[in-house]
């Protein structure tokens, strides 16, 4: 399933993309996401729970993937 998340703004931290996107409950439950090695930025895994995601960036979780616009 593909998701599009419109940037306002420079950036969003990942663990609160996953929140706003309602991929994760609760910020915290981001960051255990993020912790476990569940979540690919731009296909590689990604374990900075506040990795910055730009416009043009990917977020793939399980079958969910994010296009940042």
């Amino acid at each position: 399933m593909e998701k599009e998340f419109v940037l306002q703004g420079e950036y969003i931290e990942l663990y609160k993309l996953l929140k706003v996107m309602n991929i994760a409950a609760t910020g915290g439950h981001g960051k255990i996401l993020i912790e476990e090695g569940e979540v690919f930025l731009n296909g590689k895994q990604e374990l900075r729970k506040r990795a910055k995601i730009r416009q043009g960036d990917s977020v793939a979780y399980e079958d969910i993937t994010i296009k940042v616009r």
